[in-house]
């Protein structure tokens, strides 16, 4: 049923290419492009390859994803491989991430029914759960744009920050009235914990600059810890936000809308965007929400030591331009992806974690 509602899609989808391309082959839309799995990287320093690493060139240069297609909605063309795995770079924040999502779920080259998707970018890191260069794979995603906000010289005094929900009246309150249900993203969590098992042994690389970067946490034992693989939760904004105060008010509001059992532990600029755009999708069948993964690594943390102000953290260089955050998230992201495409018979049609990709893989 799924495959038939995708087919009935495709043909309705608006075209994203140029009339020149669609002319020269019917088979672009008679037989789309099977995708096993997606790669969303966010951002790149220059060119794609050959210079100073973002979140894509890695992929390019030591994952074979080599084979360039056009994708004039893009910040970025599409590369794929032979086997059926295609990275995109969306462009950094929220609005570039949207669109790009978007855009590739609609394009008509490619069947995305049974595609895994896996966000593989860096992030911040709170520093009371998390180290330099730490994995961090996320069950919820919560958008952190999406509220009333006051000046800080203007909040009231008893107000610890000046950021309140939208239909509340005072921070860390509950709505009582207006708001929007494009806050909280759950994403499978049997999926998530088979992520994080493949991935859990990895050993990030630890560098002099990120040790010497976290000797300066001297209350925050995580953050001075070598740089380790868990479970955490993320929210993403497109605000770049800092500072103490901003980090106890996004302990909250992890809480508040994905409930006791969510743990803040990364920021990020673009998988409010991102979810967003799989939500629209997969209203359609264009995608499958529950094949969605989410790894950000730490580059920075989201406040200072003690002994810093937050205007000097938030324009602190990251320790190596951020690269060891950069490489663990293609390495552990270059573990998962091996094992779908290894094991496709299994994970085409039962999700990992599941029982039934448990009981098919009995039977190999």
């Amino acid at each position: 049923m799924k495959k038939y509602l995708h087919s009935l899609l495709v043909g309705m989808a608006v075209s994203i290419t140029t009339p020149a391309a669609l002319a020269a082959s019917e088979n672009v839309i008679k037989k789309p492009m099977p995708i096993k799995a997606v790669v969303l990287a966010m951002f790149e320093h220059g060119e794609v390859t050959g210079d100073r690493p973002g979140e894509l060139q890695l992929w390019l240069e030591r994952g074979g994803l080599d084979n360039k297609i056009d994708f004039p909605l893009g910040e970025h063309d599409i590369y794929t491989n032979n086997e059926g795995v295609l990275v995109i770079c969306t462009g950094g924040g929220v609005p570039n991430a949207t669109a790009s999502v978007m855009a590739l779920g609609m394009d008509q080259r490619f069947d995305f029914s049974d595609t895994y998707w896996l966000v593989a970018g860096i992030g911040g890191g709170d520093p009371s759960d998390v180290s330099l260069g730490t994995g961090v794979w996320a069950k919820h995603v919560v958008d952190g744009d999406l509220l009333y906000e006051i000046d800080a010289r203007e909040i009231p005094k008893e107000w610890e920050y000046g950021l309140i929900p939208l239909g509340a009246y005072k921070p860390n309150q509950e709505s009582t009235g207006w708001t929007v249900d494009t806050i909280h993203f759950a994403l499978n969590e049997p999926l998530v914990d088979w992520a994080y098992n493949l991935t859990k042994d990895y050993s990030v690389a630890d560098t002099p600059a990120i040790k010497e970067f976290r000797e300066q946490y001297v209350n925050f034992p995580n953050a001075r810890k070598k740089p380790f693989v868990t479970m955490g939760d993320t929210i993403g904004s497109s605000k770049y936000w800092h500072g103490e105060l901003l980090n106890n008010w996004a302990n909250d509001w992890m809480h508040l809308y994905a409930g006791p059992d969510s743990e803040f532990m990364t920021t990020n600029m673009e998988d409010n965007g991102t979810f967003t755009a799989f939500g629209r999708l997969a209203r359609t069948g264009l995608v499958d929400k529950e094949r969605v993964l989410v790894l950000r690594t730490v580059s920075n943390y989201t406040h200072p030591p003690k002994d810093k102000t937050a205007a000097w953290s938030t324009t602190a260089p990251y320790p190596d331009g951020g690269l060891p955050a950069i490489v663990a998230a293609f390495e552990m992201g270059t573990i998962v992806i091996d094992n779908l495409v290894q094991n496709w018979d299994i994970y085409q049609d039962a999700i990992p974690g599941s029982a039934e990709a448990a009981a098919l893989a009995k039977k190999k």
